[in-house]
């Protein structure tokens, strides 16, 4: 009697020529791309790449069977962290383009089915901006409104007057947190540059302020953000004395190292309660009954422990659910926690902790990251030999798929010369720089002078030496590519085992993992993928591993330099070094 109650309710909840359930929402399986958009396609020839480009080119993200994508900030901005320090919310950096230019983009998207995403980015503002501007000048009119929309601190008075800060608190980029300003005699937060003060969210006003920064944009047609920096959101009170209390010495390969911000334990800054609740709320400004139609979600970023990324999804209390926070809260556990020394079984784990730990809720949905504009590239973490197997790894695994812009072709990192070198703002250990320009570079179009990203004589941060081979044009028309691979297995992900099959996987070695995608009791096709991350040739019995599989399956998807078509023998499967299969068969 159960398994009919099963079969009938899979059947009537899934319409069969699309492989979607009826109640289910954009974004639950989606493919989510990320755009640096000064790096994504220059239109007007400055060697920038800008909002028109983007336009220009939303029939790539539809090739490659994008759902939504989110731009890096667009915002108005002096660009001292390159968007990520705000002048003005709600207007566009000319380097990026107009409002008009803007709304183009936002219709072409509606018309080509792809929601458009933006970066929020709430926990600072930068320096430039009217509200700090107010904020930091006791003569200004509106000094009084403003002055407390950021954090503020007298400091400690030393015996010979001079004024200290108020705790030992650090900056991600590299030293004190805190720094002074004359006109208010008083010293600023920022967890970030000291262009981007933090703004201070035990202000009701500030609060206000950002959430019709959200209606705004929702207004013009955005279908959510990425909120960034979720984890500083708030700071810890004044203690009795109207200073705040040191955070303890880390230790460790840190400890007294006074520029380095993870010399500290981060008990004040980083990840407090009212950080979590704070993104709930945005939550519920976003699905308020106006937004409705946009069905728009949130994502967060913060590189936190485990327990602290899944407690962005919701609130919970006793094991329901109480107020949902982010339907993306980014799972950075493969990213942080793999290199391309780790094995099948650090693989594994990474990814049943984040499936095993997730809140139990009918929307809770898992999502996997490889990839963004602030970490190595995939192919360049992994290797290059391995990017197919890598993004096989992350499009076959239930539920949401991120990709960082130029994935889907193997871009690799590029080496700046220290002379070009642009983003400075991040400290190695030893004091030195560490640039993510390397990330970021131009995306790769064709074999055009500048990769087809610009026609200007520079742009902006230099093209890989590699872009004859790795670009969009050629591997669109080669026999085989990285980017058809890539389209494989889109195509895959809107079968219905890929969007609704559980999940069994095994690491049948150190080197080898493997993983079935199978609906119970449903006649459709059992999905297998098995990744050879070793060097050296593996022969694994895939039916004693993962248990009950056709004899024969079908080679639905392989990396480039594996050849074969045709079937296999799920009791014997051969497979090269550095090289992923994935198979298809009914039993």
């Amino acid at each position: 009697m159960w398994s009919f109650y099963r079969i009938f309710i899979f059947l009537l909840h899934v319409l069969w020529c699309k492989g979607v359930r009826v109640d289910d929402q954009w974004w639950e399986h989606a493919h989510l791309n990320q755009i640096y958009t000064r790096s994504f396609q220059d239109s007007d020839g400055n060697g920038i790449g800008d909002i028109n480009g983007i336009t220009s080119r939303l029939n790539h993200l539809k090739d490659i069977s994008v759902d939504g994508v989110w731009l890096s900030p667009i915002f108005q901005s002096p660009l001292k962290d390159f968007g990520y320090d705000i002048s003005d919310y709600r207007s566009i950096h000319p380097d990026y383009g107009t409002m008009d230019d803007f709304e183009r983009l936002i219709a072409q998207c509606k018309e080509l089915d792809i929601k458009l995403l933006l970066d929020l980015v709430p926990n600072h503002s930068s320096d430039q901006h009217e509200w700090f501007k107010k904020s930091s000048n006791p003569k200004h009119p509106e000094y009084h409104k403003y002055k407390d929309y950021y954090i503020w601190n007298d400091g400690r008075k030393l015996a010979n007057g001079t004024r200290v800060p108020p705790s030992n608190w650090r900056s991600v980029f590299g030293g004190s947190a805190w720094k002074w300003v004359d006109s208010r005699q008083s010293f600023y937060l920022h967890q970030f540059a000291c262009e981007q003060p933090d703004l201070n969210f035990r202000n009701s006003e500030v609060t206000n302020e950002m959430d019709e920064i959200i209606r705004f944009w929702l207004r013009k047609g955005v279908a959510g953000f990425r909120v960034d920096a979720v984890a500083y959101l708030f700071e810890g009170r004044e203690n009795a004395d109207g200073l705040y209390d040191d955070e303890p010495m880390y230790g460790g390969q840190f400890l007294n190292n006074p520029n380095h911000h993870t010399g500290l334990s981060h008990i004040y800054t980083m990840s407090l309660k009212e950080s979590y609740d704070l993104v709930c709320h945005f939550h519920e400004v976003i699905k308020e009954d106006e937004f409705s139609n946009l069905k728009p979600i949130l994502m967060t970023e913060a590189y936190v422990s485990l327990e602290n990324q899944l407690k962005y999804y919701a609130n919970v209390r006793n094991g329901v659910i109480r107020r949902i926070g982010a339907e993306v809260p980014f799972n950075f556990r493969l990213l942080t926690k793999t290199t391309r020394y780790s094995t099948a079984v650090d693989f594994k784990v990474c990814i049943e902790e984040w499936i095993n730990h997730m809140p139990k809720g009918e929307k809770i949905r898992p999502n996997w990251v490889l990839g963004n504009h602030d970490n190595n590239r995939l192919s360049s973490k992994y290797g290059a030999t391995r990017s197919d197997i890598f993004n096989i790894l992350i499009k076959t695994l239930p539920g949401i798929t991120i990709t960082y812009y130029g994935e889907e072709i193997s871009m690799v990192d590029v080496k700046i010369p220290p002379k070009y070198v642009i983003d400075k703002l991040n400290l190695n250990l030893d004091g030195s720089i560490f640039t993510r320009d390397s990330f970021r570079t131009p995306m790769q179009w064709n074999r055009s002078v500048n990769a087809g990203f610009t026609k200007a004589r520079k742009p902006w941060l230099p093209v890989s030496k590699y872009y004859m081979t790795f670009n969009v044009e050629s591997q669109k028309s080669g026999k085989r590519s990285h980017l058809k691979v890539f389209q494989k297995l889109m195509d895959l992900r809107k079968h219905p085992t890929m969007k609704y099959g559980e999940l069994k996987i095994e690491a049948i070695n150190c080197n080898v993992l493997a993983y079935k995608r199978e609906i119970e009791n449903v006649d459709v096709d059992v999905i297998v993928v098995i990744l050879n991350l070793g060097q050296t040739r593996e022969t694994i019995d895939a039916n004693a591993s993962l248990g009950r599989l056709p004899k024969q399956m079908k080679i639905a998807i392989s990396s480039i330099q594996f050849g074969k078509e045709g079937y296999v023998n799920t009791r014997k499967v051969t497979i090269p070094a550095n090289v992923g299969l994935v198979l298809i068969g009914r039993k």
